[in-house]
């Protein structure tokens, strides 16, 4: 079963993203834990977490069909000492965060070099963060996230995710976020069946879909390779309808957090109706 859905609000509270996710007829969601432009946040409170865990139940939300986020603000690669530090101690917060709310995966970027290290150097350190916030916090796999490339940004093509993995030393507690517009803009095709079968092989080869935890499913307002970060609504970008039938009808996508992060909330629950279409 494709488990679909959208990254939703948690504002008033962390318990009212599974009544936003349910809102819109979702099966999986995402989430902030915390304000994802902000270093520090208020510990969770227990009625916070109680009531969290309530409404997930409550509207049919397994563990495993949720993909919390952390923030942005975190690079697990960060050249110097003391922004690695601070990333570092924020990323096991933002672990321990969802370890508290019964969760077991955090999505997350991989880290930017900053024109400071080489890309091996930085591919090193992240893989170190994530050990490190291994040994801190229990039982939470580091889902890490493609990107467009954009920048100084790491992740942007398969062999980095694969490196990553690597040189991570607890391999069932990693795995991989894909986002379809983060790789069309990095260079690879999604705009036919041909060209999913393509680049979902080249990924089974580098990664092996064993570490596939989670999906974005968002179209592109960029066009292929070019390195910018820009999602559209399903359908109306440069990725077309082709890319999101293909990864509705593949069983490799069944039972995976598969959420939009499409610009238009207002359109979220007709864009699930669509995928579901598909």
């Amino acid at each position: 079963m494709k488990r679909i859905g959208a990254h939703v609000s948690a504002a008033g509270g962390v318990e009212n993203a599974p009544l936003n996710a349910a809102a819109i007829g979702a099966t999986a969601f995402a989430v902030f834990t915390k304000n994802q432009r902000q270093w520090k946040a208020k510990p969770l409170t227990e009625k916070s977490i109680a009531a969290f865990k309530a409404n997930c139940e409550a509207h049919g939300f397994l563990p495993e069909h949720i993909l919390p986020h952390d923030s942005y603000l975190i690079n697990l690669g960060h050249p110097e000492a003391e922004g690695l530090g601070k990333s570092r101690d924020a990323f096991v917060d933002e672990m321990a965060r969802v370890r508290q709310l019964g969760l077991g995966r955090l999505n997350f970027h991989p880290g930017s070099h900053l024109k400071k290290i080489d890309e091996a150097g930085c591919i090193k350190r992240i893989a170190e963060s994530i050990n490190l916030a291994h040994k801190e916090v229990e039982g939470v796999c580091a889902v890490i996230e493609n990107t467009a490339g954009q920048g100084t940004n790491m992740g942007y093509c398969f062999e980095h995710l694969r490196d990553i993995i690597d040189l991570v030393e607890d391999k069932s507690r990693v795995g991989v976020c894909l986002d379809t517009c983060h790789a069309f803009t990095s260079g690879y095709d999604l705009r036919t069946a041909e060209a999913c079968d393509a680049t979902f092989a080249r990924f089974e080869a580098l990664v092996g879909f064993s570490y596939l935890k989670g999906m974005h499913l968002n179209d592109s307002k960029p066009e292929l390779g070019k390195r910018v970060d820009r999602h559209a609504s399903i359908g109306q970008g440069h990725l077309g309808l082709d890319a999101f039938r293909y990864i509705m009808n593949d069983p490799r996508f069944d039972e995976i957090p598969m959420v939009l992060e499409t610009p238009d909330d207002s359109i979220w629950k007709d864009e699930l109706v669509l995928l579901r279409s598909l």
